[in-house]
């Protein structure tokens, strides 16, 4: 593999918009088999592609200023940073027997990588969804989905669901996805807010924990399903149980485990309620479901930083913020505040000149809001 200078006289084949993603509420329930409900946002990776007739794959990274490539008959090995989720893609594509070729691609990124709107989940969506149109190889949309999911499992190394891969290709315009990661069955609720907006404001942390306690989390919820599944054998996740079950496996279970098991229920429960209070115009109580999430987060499942938690405490005796909370991973990135639209300029002059002289970091503040998922243009008649 070597790096390649930017890519001269490229005349795209198919262009790609892969969008990143905000999730309202259900942290870390997707790889529980639990309820989500995420969106895809206006900010996107743009991806160009167009074969080159080789058997040599270069990407060039214009956000970055830097790029690589590397050969399909050779055997794919891992690269650097964000060059692994391309080359998971490509290596999943190879293992579903589908007939990828050379090709060249410019990606020109407008999501903040490391602040929670799954930058690696629309670079993976991006450059799946672009080589399958490029190469026509007919995947559907879901299969894309879960082909995205695999490379980021078994290429990158995390244990991530289905959540970000699935919100960057199947969102829909001005609506939210309530999302059952079990059965994929999914409810799309119009993200109707009153005269409030979403506001992102990114901690610009990224703590060293991120990737290691994640996959440590998801572990911690598989030695409690494994315990329990030795009585229950149709137990495959904690979605499967219940308070009562869990209560039963109190007293074998280490009180770690069980404070992340807890957790878990009560997320799904709180994220089908949030899908009622939505439905019905209940932007408080919504938002009040809102900070629950983050406490539970910040308390059970342990997740939270103390940049994160100033921002989430900061917004609670604000009237006109109606609920605050972490989003992503964990252990940085961004808070996901319910705001009023006409407090909202005020109040990031306010918050960002507190979080600076509290940590020194300057806050950036990012309005979104919830569009369609991933959007493919193709070059027609030549042109």
């Amino acid at each position: 593999m070597k790096y390649s200078r930017k890519l001269e006289k490229f005349n795209p084949e198919v262009k790609v918009a892969s969008p990143g993603r905000i999730n309202l509420i259900g942290e870390h329930t997707d790889y529980n088999n639990g309820f989500v409900m995420p969106t895809a946002i206006d900010r996107k990776i743009l991806l160009e592609f167009r074969a080159n007739n080789s058997q040599s794959c270069r990407v060039y990274s214009e956000t970055f200023k830097t790029g690589f490539e590397f050969q399909l008959e050779d055997d794919l090995s891992k690269g650097k940073n964000w060059e692994n989720y391309i080359i998971g893609v490509v290596d999943q594509i190879q293992k579903a027997d589908k007939n990828v070729e050379g090709f060249d691609c410019i990606i020109n990124s407008k999501l903040p990588v490391g602040a929670g709107i799954s930058s690696s989940a629309a670079l993976e969506c991006g450059i799946a969804s672009g080589l399958n149109e490029l190469f026509h190889l007919n995947l559907s949309p879901i299969e894309i989905v879960k082909l995205a999911q695999k490379a980021e499992n078994e290429f990158v190394g995390s244990n991530c669901g289905i959540m970000d891969q699935y919100s960057s290709v199947l969102s829909k315009k001005d609506h939210l996805i309530l999302l059952d990661c079990k059965s994929l069955e999914v409810e799309f609720i119009p993200a109707a807010f009153g005269n409030c907006k979403l506001l992102l404001l990114n901690t610009n942390v990224s703590h060293n924990l991120a990737d290691s306690e994640y996959n440590t989390r998801r572990e911690e919820c598989e030695i409690a399903v494994e315990l329990i599944r030795q009585d229950h054998p149709g137990v495959t996740s904690l979605r499967e149980i219940d308070f009562k079950i869990l209560e039963k496996y109190k007293r074998k279970l280490s009180s770690t485990i069980n404070q992340r098991c807890n957790y878990i229920l009560e997320e799904n429960e709180r994220v089908l309620q949030a899908a009622k209070k939505l439905k019905d115009g209940r932007y408080v109580e919504f938002g009040k479901l809102m900070y629950a999430s983050h406490e539970g987060l910040q308390h059970k499942y342990e997740v939270s930083c103390p940049e994160l938690d100033f921002l989430v405490d900061y917004s609670r005796d604000k009237d006109f913020i109606y609920g605050s909370r972490m989003m992503g991973g964990g252990f940085g990135g961004c808070t996901l505040n319910l705001i009023e639209e006409d407090k909202t300029k005020d109040y990031i002059k306010e918050v960002s000149k507190a979080y600076f002289q509290r940590f020194r970091i300057k806050l950036d503040p990012i309005i979104v809001s919830p569009d369609a998922g991933t959007q493919i243009t193709k070059k027609k008649n030549g042109i």
